[in-house]
């Protein structure tokens, strides 16, 4: 695999290196990451990108700078997986950084610059800016009966006490070796995360929890693609009820528009939506728990009922409900029955049941 990547960016030197003796304006061809150019599988349940493609040339006032920045995007990343070292996105702005010449031109003012650029190489190349030795901040956590060898460690989930796994920003060097669970239960939140790791709700349901601390980073995404891929066990997901927990779902389920280049690598087809939902706040009384929906709520989903990827019944029934009460509900309303109710009523019974959204 480092051969192969390493071959991939030499190849794109040479490629430049050929448009220059032929003659030609050298430049390089980009995929556009754009909604125009992002299409939905209905087969496969992910979002993936078009063939829609910009060339971005060297002789070109207003392409210049930008084919400078990917060029030596690319020669970083090489002498990363050459060197077989690893570097954290803010690293490689560090790295890059300098002043052209004798002009008071930078080649990047600000990380804002670079981190688009990197993405570019990835999609241009199809490799992962993990693959590409690249990492960004950590985020996520897991816990459960795994053991896990990482670059020679090995590792138990289930004896890392209350704090869990940290889920690291590149789990490619990651192999599980002993995975025992019926299933994988993903919560979006912190708080969740922590109560049903203290009540032991991985060891009493036989399941692996893993946490995203919101929005799911790449690496944690990344691991419940690969956790799926390895063991084919059901991937359930627990977010708030209100437009951006749903949104968090459907991103762990069929990808995102920032990453549909990448969605058969980050996503997980067969999950499924184990709440909160709507109707539980009338099914478990929680109406005096509820929150006021915001208009951005409220504008979020709507926007959501127009994805091709919630056109079903179910989310057009769950997001139309919220848009029409105006109202929201966190997880930890739950708590309002009692603070084990999520880990001992309501989950096993939305289990047992079969309570899901698809």
């Amino acid at each position: 695999m480092t051969k192969s990547i390493e071959n991939k960016l030499t190849g794109l030197g040479k490629d430049l290196v050929r448009q220059i003796k032929d003659g030609k304006n050298p430049n390089v061809e980009i995929p556009i990451r754009s909604l125009s150019n992002i299409k939905f599988d209905k087969k496969d349940n992910l979002l993936t990108l078009g063939d829609q493609v910009s060339k971005r040339y060297f002789f070109n006032v207003a392409h210049a700078k930008k084919f400078l920045q990917t060029t030596l995007v690319a020669s970083f990343c090489k002498e990363l997986v050459k060197q077989g070292i690893h570097a954290s996105i803010r690293e490689a702005y560090y790295s890059l950084k300098r002043s052209i010449g004798n002009t008071h031109e930078n080649t990047f003012d600000e990380q804002s610059e670079s981190d688009p650029v990197i993405v570019d190489l990835e999609v241009t190349l199809d490799i992962l800016r993990e693959q590409l030795h690249l990492n960004a901040d950590r985020s996520g956590v897991a816990a459960g009966n795994v053991i896990i060898l990482d670059r020679g460690d090995t590792i138990n989930w289930g004896k890392l006490g209350s704090g869990g796994w940290s889920v690291p920003s590149n789990v490619e060097d990651i192999a599980f070796k002993k995975v025992k669970a019926k299933f994988i239960l993903v919560v979006e939140k912190n708080a969740t995360f922590d109560r049903l790791n203290e009540d032991k709700f991985w060891k009493k349901h036989n399941c692996v929890l893993i946490g995203t601390h919101g929005q799911a980073a790449r690496g944690t995404k990344r691991l419940i693609h690969n956790l799926y891929e390895k063991t084919k066990l059901p991937v359930y997901v627990f977010t708030d009820a209100d437009a951006y927990g749903y949104y968090i779902y459907s991103v762990i389920k069929s990808g995102s528009i920032n990453l549909a280049h990448a969605s058969q690598e980050f996503a997980t087809p067969s999950a499924r939506f184990i709440g909160l939902t709507m109707r539980d706040i009338d099914h478990y009384g929680l109406q005096k728990y509820t929150i006021r929906a915001t208009d951005s709520d409220i504008k979020r989903a709507k926007e959501m009922m127009k994805y091709p990827w919630f056109q079903n019944k179910e989310w057009q029934h769950e997001l139309g409900l919220m848009v029409k009460k105006k109202i929201k509900a966190e997880q930890e309303a739950l708590a309002s029955r009692h603070l084990k109710f999520v880990s001992e009523t309501y989950l096993p019974e939305k289990i047992r049941k079969k309570d899901f959204l698809p």
